[in-house]
């Protein structure tokens, strides 16, 4: 009897373990999509400068003159004044920015910081919240800052 009792119940384990071990199918036509993990670059509008990139918080982001190509020169102090634009994945075009200007290059930490035309990204500390400009035309750690058109170009309108 206590063998049948053991059988029975190993029985109806399996078929519970069974039936919550399916996987659903995906509806015809459909297929996952992976969510989007990298940091979104989008287009604002500021009233003194006009159309502006903005990360996905609103954020301001600026490029440094004196960087060359993708490689970033801003590092220790620089970085902390001006952190880079960092993104854990591939960056996402929001509204009214072209994908394809937007990039990656790595840091010599081994971060990902995100480009735009070619230009390293970052954001300036004094800029507090979404739509500053605080950091536009300033002059540090040799070379000028400029916020980012949707061009990827240098707004050199202070």
């Amino acid at each position: 009897m206590k063998s049948l009792q053991t059988f029975t119940c190993s029985l109806v384990a399996l078929a519970l373990l069974a039936a919550c071990g399916g996987t659903a199918s995906p509806s015809a036509g459909s297929s996952p999509t992976p969510a989007a993990t990298g940091t979104k670059i989008m287009v604002a509008n500021d009233a003194k400068l006009g159309q502006i990139l903005v990360d996905g918080k609103g954020m301001t982001v600026y490029l440094f003159v004196a960087d060359t190509g993708t490689t970033s020169t801003c590092y220790t102090t620089c970085a902390n004044i001006w952190p880079p634009v960092l993104t854990d994945g591939a960056p996402q075009a929001g509204t009214g920015t072209n994908k394809s200007l937007l990039g990656t290059t790595t840091r010599t930490d081994g971060k990902v910081e995100v480009t735009c035309a070619g230009h390293p990204l970052y954001y300036f500390i004094k800029d507090k919240k979404p739509g500053d400009t605080t950091g536009q035309g300033i002059n540090g750690f040799g070379g000028l800052w400029w916020v980012v058109s949707p061009t990827g170009a240098a707004i050199t309108t202070k």
